[in-house]
């Protein structure tokens, strides 16, 4: 676990149960020697390389969270630096929550799941969104998906600011 990941989430409140339920002193030692960057390495590239789905957190003006599932081919979520990654944004249910969300408050929250592996890669980040006509080069590719007959409506970025690795206790093999 970074120390960057654990210093968002593990507030005074998360801390306080960590100390009631007996965990606080391991936390707060993984916290104290964690790395201090997130910067994404070989084995998270690796997971999001493969990756066909993930669960996307926003949050509204209502103060309530907002999970939606995205997904799409292999490979269509895109690594374009250590701290950046983007996605096609395929037409839906055109509610547009996610993208409204991110107008008012761009942080958000991405679980990736590798069922056969039993891996899950938590991320935290910024989240905004491009329309194709305003996207340079190296996004317009993330609209690029051969043989994937969908309609893009812009590119998601995140902004990566911390991640985990989460245990594979209770992921079914699939």
């Amino acid at each position: 676990m970074s120390r960057r990941f654990a210093d968002i989430a593990f507030t005074p409140r998360v801390a306080a149960m960590q100390e009631r339920h007996g965990s606080r002193a391991q936390y707060a030692r993984t916290q104290a020697q964690g790395r201090a960057g997130d910067a994404l390495g070989a084995r998270e590239v690796a997971l999001l390389a493969r990756a066909d789905s993930f669960f996307l957190a926003t949050v509204g003006q209502s103060g309530w969270p907002y999970v939606q599932h995205r997904g799409g081919p292999p490979g269509f979520v895109h690594v374009l630096s250590p701290t950046q990654i983007a996605f096609a944004d395929f037409r839906g249910n055109r509610q547009y929550v996610s993208v409204g969300n991110a107008a008012g408050d761009d942080r958000a929250a991405l679980i990736f799941v590798d069922y056969p592996r039993r891996l899950r890669l938590k991320l935290l980040g910024h989240l905004g969104f491009v329309e194709l006509g305003d996207a340079d080069a190296m996004l317009g590719q993330c609209a690029s998906l051969p043989g994937y007959d969908v309609t893009v409506e812009r590119i998601a970025r995140i902004d990566v600011v911390a991640f985990d690795w989460n245990c594979p206790q209770h992921i079914p093999p699939r």
